[in-house]
């Protein structure tokens, strides 16, 4: 009777093994991303994000390129996910600029109005209410 309990152990391990695995993202299943870093706060709909690395990241383009996540390079954590308007890459903006960023008053953040992905014709433009 103990090599049957043994196989069942082993089995049961094996099948929690394999629906970790399938519940875990890899990062093969996201789309283009892009490592950023801000010297001052800059703002998305809804979050303000202090100074520091991030990774703006198409969050699933197998159902949607129009959802755009940003996370903390340091810790992971999302700060922000929403959908996003596709547009145009400018044809003479330059290849290193990511970016492009709107109008704040004074001491308030400056907010992303868009994010071009590194090496994409289409960028993502961010909706604010």
């Amino acid at each position: 009777m103990k090599p049957t309990l043994n196989r069942y152990l082993m089995f049961t391990a094996a099948i929690a093994l394999m629906a970790l695995a399938a519940a875990v993202p890899t990062r093969a299943s996201f789309g283009p991303a892009d490592r950023i870093t801000f010297s001052g706060a800059v703002a998305l709909p809804g979050v303000v994000l202090p100074a520091g690395a991030y990774t703006f990241e198409v969050a699933n383009p197998d159902s949607s390129l129009t959802v755009v996540r940003v996370t903390r390079r340091d810790t992971g954590r999302v700060l922000f996910s929403g959908h996003t308007q596709m547009i145009p890459r400018p044809v003479n903006l330059p290849a290193d600029q990511l970016i492009g960023l709107g109008e704040a008053p004074r001491g308030d953040a400056v907010p992303i109005t868009v994010w071009y992905p590194s090496g994409r014709s289409q960028g993502h433009r961010f909706i604010y209410r």
